[in-house]
């Protein structure tokens, strides 16, 4: 099951994972996308679903676990990949630090942190009771070091790690081996939301996105298809041993000083 299937990230987390093999359900609010992209990977030859539903509506979640359930009988695997930003929620640096959009902040904290903690909530149980599977959630290079602009959004991805660290350890005290979580950590890549404040209109870079490519080692943004391999190794049994983990996938963003 992927979240946010609908989005650029969502999107090649499908494509990766039906290469793979797996029979992919996409959950997302545009049926229009949805369906089509679910099209797209039968046309290819494999299996799909698409489900239409919000990851705050917990009335919408249970209908699709139902539909997931008649479909296919069970669920081994959750990428919670709804999420990220919207433009009343980033602050300015010429606005007022103590006058911010709280409603907004807010709006961006529940989409990202409650947005992946609910879907656990209604999966979660039908991932222990199909024999066991993998989770894995969408942390980001803002949860760990202070990236200007995105209050809310940082808050929630750094609330993503700590959730992702404190539920595989309760995973593991009640289900053992059962159920892993894991998070992987995106670079700076090219999104619906993010495009305007790191791209102008004619493709060049605005003074932000040439900050993340100068501190970007590799010098440039990640292409959406690169965090598919971790992704993969995470649903699967190859990383049987591995919980409570965030890897980052971001060209050493996280590790280079800018010196």
């Amino acid at each position: 099951m992927v979240t946010g299937a609908t989005g650029v990230l969502g999107e090649a987390f499908v494509d990766c994972l039906a290469d793979a093999g797996a029979k992919v359900v996409l959950i997302g609010r545009n049926r229009e996308v949805a369906e089509a992209r679910a099209e797209m990977v039968i046309s290819r030859g494999g299996e799909a679903l698409a489900i239409v539903a919000d990851v705050l509506d917990l009335a919408q979640l249970q209908a699709g676990k139902e539909l997931i359930l008649s479909t296919y009988g069970r669920i081994d695997g959750l990428v919670n990949a709804a999420g990220g930003n919207i433009k009343e929620a980033v602050v300015d640096p010429t606005e007022d630090i103590f006058s911010i959009n709280i409603d907004a902040q807010r709006k961006v904290f529940d989409l990202n942190l409650f947005g992946s903690i609910i879907p656990v909530q209604v999966f979660g149980p039908v991932i222990a009771a199909s024999g066991g599977g993998s989770i894995v959630n969408i942390s980001s290079m803002a949860a760990n070091q202070a990236i200007t602009k995105v209050l809310g959004y940082s808050m929630a991805k750094s609330s993503i790690d700590n959730y992702t660290r404190w539920m595989s350890v309760e995973l593991a005290n009640r289900y053992g081996e059962k159920i892993r979580m894991n998070a992987i950590a995106p670079g700076f890549f090219i999104t619906h939301q993010n495009r305007a404040l790191l791209t102008n209109s004619d493709g060049s870079l605005t003074p932000r996105g040439q900050s993340v490519i100068n501190n970007t080692p590799y010098k440039r943004f990640g292409d959406p298809k690169e965090l598919g391999g971790a992704l993969v190794y995470l649903l699967s049994d190859a990383s049987s041993f591995v919980t409570g983990q965030v890897i980052s996938i971001d060209g050493g963003f996280s590790i280079f000083s800018g010196v």
